[in-house]
């Protein structure tokens, strides 16, 4: 069992930065691969960003790449957003996620939740 929890989340102009947290409670933390998504309002939850279980290895949605980076603090238990370069598209509830066997980009694959945080965008 994995217990998530989001932070960081708030309201931002275009153009500006948030760094989300997410930190895990829970056995073996390091095994999991972890991922990033986002649902906003009549949308399906999307796939943001994922990071293997070292954090040698990430992968992004192509509306991300080169603004977002993931990366992860295994001995603080903890995986983090950084999101460069705000727009208005990017306005969701934030979640972070964690999967026990190997690389996944569908969110049906992962077991374990957050609760969320809201990312608000402003033009």
């Amino acid at each position: 069992q994995v217990q998530l929890v989001e932070s960081g989340g708030g309201l931002v102009q275009a153009g500006g930065s948030l760094r989300l947290s997410c930190a895990a409670s829970g056995r073996a933390f390091s095994r999991y691969y972890m991922g990033w998504f986002r649902q906003a309002p009549g949308n399906e939850r999307e796939f943001v960003a994922t990071i293997n279980w070292s954090g040698s290895a990430t992968d992004y949605e192509a509306s991300v790449k080169g603004r977002f980076t993931m990366s992860r603090d295994n001995a603080k238990n903890t995986v983090y957003l950084q999101m460069n370069s705000l727009k208005p598209e990017d306005t969701a509830v934030y979640y972070c996620a964690a999967r026990s066997s190997g690389w996944s980009t569908d969110p049906n694959r992962y077991e374990y939740w957050g609760q969320g945080t809201q990312v608000t965008v402003s033009s």
